[in-house]
């Protein structure tokens, strides 16, 4: 049997899992049939985990305590614009954690963003076991191609945390085209422009049999369909406000029941021209017993106008990619549409007039990315287990210059956005002053030439160098980037040749004793889930035995009654009875295993019994 290998699409919004099966690539459904999973994680009074549909369902009455929209924290530092921003609008508490990242604080308790979106992956991965009947250890993930290198790395955090071995991670939008181009004879220049729940990609590929070149990727990790929610929201807000002289802010539970009502709105307005909102006893006016009720009525028109800025803000990061790559529009296709929030007909056409042509309908933009994912997955598997090459190449880039802070506070690009990776740089660095035996580095990762507004992925120190007099002492230092965009360091002192290894980490990043408490943690939570789960399994089948036996031995009693055995097998049942109902009380699944086989042969032996009564 071939090694069990998934793709997981963690979205911002809903999450997908897929795999390949006889070659094809598949969407694995979960228990409800779902082919995608909310990506919301709550915490309920009884201190019970809740995922997916489950968590989305009591989001209004526990809206505190219920997380969406994490991804968009992955890998943040508490004092980027993006967080600030999310403090403002998100109905849970966010809190600066010991490295400077991101917290969220339910029910007194603290989470780390990565462990939050361990949760989803975990319930992606059971998705897949409950499919398989078995075990599942190697996925792909998929991030935004915009990831700097910290959410890079706390994505592959989650993975770990969610007990999963990430063989890789990969680019959305690459996943998107990997899906598109598998199996078909395509030679062509594609742009994949992919609009989510939380964030914008938009990447440009060349496709040649089976070869899925990246020429060039941009986006925004803060652009996305809970953007466009977010101003239906503030539209309902002040409209009501204006009418009412309340601020419904005030209310988590009716910004929550608003935001459902908006995400809505917006889905149905994809399909529709006008749409109701009503949204009864939306809150009570002080001092009046009256309840107030919301009644909007949204047309697509007036989406499209209180979105404006928003669409417009994709196509003009469309048009700075291909400048700066010096792609021309002319020589593109193909735009396939990635994401739920392209089902926008505005969208749909501001892309269509951008790029002169229409897009392709040849893709499920929900599960498009999760499909790509399991491709690469399945030929990462087969190409380790045959010893040859994958059958197919896939050749990305690095979204982000790549660099260190030099005097004055500069940022000295090492390798550029758009690079092709793997790739590498060496730089050679030197002393300032006599006997200087350290050097400390900072690398940084972004857009500007000014090294604050860039993202620092981490600093280290070059020690115990020989004391020499300045500029005479040559360190050499090669920056690399893995395939999947990650930053590793390495330093060799020319003058002796000895070298030192860094792994540049983000200093957002969770330290190790915290990632693995965080582990251990999430075991111990995994068996206590399962035994849950064996109980209310053994517990339903014995309460049914129960009802079983209750209804058969009315029926029975008199026939049986009239033999000393008839009698001993009736005081053996009900000792039986009393048996199931302590071991369901003390929670003893040893017992209730027992207990099951004893009633089953039971309810056997009462049914044959009342046949035969039936009979007479």
């Amino acid at each position: 049997m071939s090694e069990r290998v998934i793709g997981i699409d963690l979205g911002t919004t809903n999450s997908c899992v897929a795999t390949v099966e006889g070659g094809v690539p598949k969407v694995i459904a979960n228990k409800g049939g779902y082919k995608t999973t909310p990506s919301m994680v709550a915490i309920s009074e009884a201190g019970r985990r809740l995922v997916g549909h489950i968590a989305k369902r009591q989001a209004i009455t526990n809206a505190n305590n219920t997380v969406y929209a994490a991804k968009r924290l992955i890998g943040r530092k508490w004092t980027h614009p993006a967080v600030q921003r999310a403090r403002q609008v998100l109905p849970y508490k966010l809190v600066e954690g010991e490295t400077g990242d991101v917290r969220i604080e339910l029910h007194d308790k603290t989470y780390s963003i990565p462990e939050l979106s361990a949760i989803v992956l975990s319930e992606m991965k059971k998705v897949a076991e409950d499919y398989f009947g078995g075990p599942v250890e190697k996925a792909v993930v998929t991030i935004p191609a915009y990831f700097n290198d910290g959410q890079r790395q706390a994505t592959k955090d989650a993975g770990r945390i969610a007990g999963l071995d990430v063989i890789r991670i990969i680019n959305e939008p690459t996943a998107a085209a990997l899906a598109y181009g598998f199996k078909k004879n395509i030679r062509k220049r594609v742009a994949v422009f992919d609009l989510g729940g939380g964030t914008f990609d938009i990447s440009v590929l060349d496709i040649q049999d089976g070869v899925f070149e990246v020429l060039a990727t941009a986006g925004d990790t803060y652009l996305g369909g809970e953007d466009f929610d977010q101003r239906i929201v503030e539209w309902l807000v002040f409209g009501f406000a204006k009418e009412h002289k309340l601020d419904l802010r005030t209310d988590v539970m009716a910004l929550q029941r608003l935001r459902d009502a908006a995400e809505q709105a917006k889905v149905q307005l994809s399909s529709t021209t006008t749409t109701d909102i009503n949204l009864p006893f939306i809150m009570s006016a002080s001092g009046k017993q009256d309840a107030l009720h919301l009644q909007r009525t949204l047309t697509r028109e007036k989406l499209e106008e209180l979105t404006a800025d928003l669409v417009e803000r994709s196509v003009e990061i469309c048009d700075r990619m291909l400048k700066e790559a010096r792609l021309d529009k002319a020589d593109i296709e193909e735009v396939v549409l990635v994401g739920g929030q392209t089902r926008m007909p505005r969208v749909q056409q501001m892309v269509k007039a951008f790029f002169g042509l229409d897009p392709a309908k040849s893709v499920h933009p929900d599960e498009v990315v999760a499909l790509g994912a399991a491709v690469q997955a399945a030929a990462l598997v087969n190409a380790q287990q045959s010893g040859s090459q994958p059958d197919l190449l896939l050749l990305d880039v690095t979204p982000l210059n790549l660099g260190i802070m030099i005097a004055g506070g500069y940022f000295n690009t090492l390798i550029p956005a758009n690079t092709t990776v793997p790739t590498s740089k060496s730089h050679t660095f030197t002393t300032v002053r006599d006997n200087q035996t350290a050097v400390k580095i900072v690398v940084l990762q972004g857009e500007s030439d000014v090294s604050k507004q860039n993202e620092m992925l981490g600093e280290f120190i070059l020690t115990d160098l020989p004391a020499m007099p300045r500029g005479t002492m040559e360190i050499e230092v090669t920056f690399d980037i893995s395939p999947e965009g990650i930053v590793s360091v390495f330093a060799k002192d020319k003058a002796t040749g000895r070298e030192q290894s860094i792994q540049v980490t983000a200093t957002s990043r969770m330290s190790e004793d915290e990632l693995q408490h965080v582990l251990e943690a999430n075991e111990e939570f995994a068996v206590a889930e399962k035994n849950t789960e064996v109980f209310q399994t053994l517990r339903n089948d014995v309460e049914r035995h129960l009802r079983e036996v209750d209804s058969l031995v009315p029926k029975v009693r008199e026939f049986l009654s009239a033999s000393d055995f008839g009698e001993d097998a009736l005081k053996k049942v009900e000792t039986q009875k009393e048996r199931a109902r302590r071991a369901i009380q003390m929670q003893d699944i040893p017992a209730l295993k027992e207990v099951r086989e004893k009633l089953e042969r039971a309810n056997t032996m009462l049914k044959g019994v009342a046949e035969r009564v039936a009979g007479t």
